[in-house]
């Protein structure tokens, strides 16, 4: 049912603050200048009624006096009071010229720590930086791995390395490294390459020779245009052999690579 507490309407003067409500609705600059324009017109209509109530007999009797005189002593009237007005001027720009200078520095102090914070967003946190390498690394696998069935071949090592590679006559002007990893990246390309029915060839010095000097993508170099077109060119004679029957080819043996492309030579 409704339950009633007189405690809830009892009054909070607490919530009733004008104060420290209006504090949160005006700034600290915008009541200094509010201070500032009513200590003006204080100063100014002060000085001018003291002016008025001491000078008040001679202001009356302006009225009487020759037009030249009367008009030197108005004149005269005008400046003491523009000086008083001055002075009350002078006396709030030294009170206000500490604050002013305060506020600066605050200011300036809070536009660095902006200007380091945006530097530190700019820069990212490390972890998220991280987080963000590691998922442009996986983007990149997965669209290299989607690489793999349109491949021609997949050279490998046969269980460390796997090299996928594509050549199309006439839009490639040399066969192209589509796919490429070691270990058990190399493990899902074999895996792709079987289950797409790309050609799987074991050739180890070929293999880590790719792997190693050849970035995916790249075309490969001149310096492997025979060991490569061997593998190729029994790639082809087999596709022709699956197609139209006759003799299988046999798997190149053997594939040599020039001297120095192959990482393990010599070691």
């Amino acid at each position: 049912g409704w339950l009633f507490s007189a405690q809830a309407l009892a009054p909070n003067f607490g919530r009733m603050n004008l104060f420290s409500g209006l504090l949160k609705i005006v700034s600290l600059n915008a009541l200094v200048e509010l201070g500032k324009a009513v200590a003006k017109a204080v100063i100014v209509g002060s000085i001018a009624y003291l002016v008025m109530r001491s000078e008040i007999d001679e202001v009356l009797g302006l009225m009487v006096e020759p037009a030249e005189a009367g008009s030197m002593h108005m004149a005269k009237l005008l400046f003491s009071t523009y000086m008083l007005i001055v002075m009350g001027l002078v006396l709030i720009a030294a009170v206000d010229a500490p604050y002013q200078m305060w506020s600066y520095a605050k200011k300036m102090m809070m536009t660095r720590q902006e200007v380091r914070q945006e530097a530190k967003e700019s820069e990212g946190n490390p972890e998220i930086k991280a987080k963000i390498r590691a998922q442009q690394r996986e983007m990149a696998r997965r669209r290299m791995m989607s690489e793999v069935p349109t491949a021609d071949v997949v050279v490998t090592n046969p269980t460390h390395y796997a090299v996928a590679l594509k050549y199309t006559d006439g839009k490639m002007g040399a066969p192209q490294v589509v796919a490429k990893g070691a270990d058990a990246v190399a493990a899902r390309i074999r895996e792709l390459a079987a289950a797409n029915n790309v050609p799987l060839l074991e050739a180890p010095p070929l293999a880590r020779a790719l792997f190693k000097h050849v970035e995916l993508g790249d075309a490969i170099p001149e310096t492997l245009y025979t060991a490569v077109a061997e593998v190729l060119a029994y790639v082809f004679q087999l596709k022709a052999y699956k197609s139209q029957g006759g003799d299988r080819p046999e798997k190149p043996q053997d594939i040599d690579v020039p001297a120095g492309l192959d990482p393990l030579e010599g070691s």
